[in-house]
């Protein structure tokens, strides 16, 4: 599709490279139909997510996150 500078990693990751965060894709896809997960989009038949949006949504969970002893 889009030619890529060596070590260049795109913006949009498919539900399955989104899940590589250790989140399975079933789980994804749960959020993304009770509109809870990050931010996703369809393009043609695919779900995609913007990896800014994926790093965005685990920062805002981190910071509502109670704080464990550790």
């Amino acid at each position: 599709m889009f030619d890529h500078p060596a070590g260049h990693e795109t913006d949009l990751l498919t539900i399955a490279e989104a899940a590589e965060l250790r989140t399975p894709v079933a789980t994804l896809r749960y959020w993304r139909h009770r509109n809870t997960g990050p931010r996703s989009f369809r393009l043609g038949r695919r779900v995609l997510y913007r990896r800014g949006d994926l790093q965005a949504w685990i920062d805002v969970q981190r910071e509502r996150a109670v704080p464990t002893d550790a």
